[in-house]
């Protein structure tokens, strides 16, 4: 096989198994559809100011590189769709909170080739009812998985800024 050809075709390979690499568990917009029984409320955005960049910064560790976030609420349930990178990837990740504690976390599309098994209940459902404490933790602890230790980091941040954000929310009028 030419040369040329034999370059084609391993990086068709290679294009193909960068795209299989990402799981979508579920669509988003069917987590928003599920989560407020059939009929997603409308967006709403949160403004993202530099006092609440500072506190981001600590709950991540990096900046936040967006101006504003998108959120969802009907009564006192919030719902958020947020990324974080676990190893090299973003882990897209729907978070409902309900009265400042967490009502369900699930991880909607994976892109890591390790690390995975956050996706299950057994990791998430340890999240149902958590919510922040003073130093802007989490009030329990959540076992980690063998493996996956950068994948439950990141779960785990994401689920302390949904909860914050939650705050912020409906500390503005």
């Amino acid at each position: 096989m030419p040369y040329g050809i034999r370059c084609l075709f391993i990086l068709g390979a290679l294009m193909c198994s960068w795209s299989a690499a990402a799981a979508v568990y579920q669509e988003p917009r069917a987590f928003l559809l599920e989560t407020f029984g059939g009929t997603a409320p409308p967006a709403r955005l949160l403004w993202i100011t530099s006092k609440e960049q500072a506190v981001i910064d600590k709950i991540l560790g990096h900046e936040l590189s967006a101006l504003r976030v998108r959120y969802w609420r009907a009564g006192e349930t919030s719902a958020w769709i947020l990324q974080e990178i676990g190893k090299e990837q973003p882990i897209t990740t729907g978070i409902v909170v309900n009265r400042g504690r967490i009502q369900r976390i699930k991880v909607l599309i994976y892109r890591e080739s390790r690390g995975w098994e956050v996706r299950y209940p057994f990791f998430t459902d340890q999240f149902r009812g958590a919510r922040l404490d003073a130093k802007l933790a989490l009030n329990r602890s959540i076992d980690g998985i063998s493996g996956a230790t950068l994948s439950v980091r990141a779960i785990k941040k994401l689920a302390r800024l949904a909860l914050y954000f939650d705050q912020q929310t409906l500390a503005k009028p």
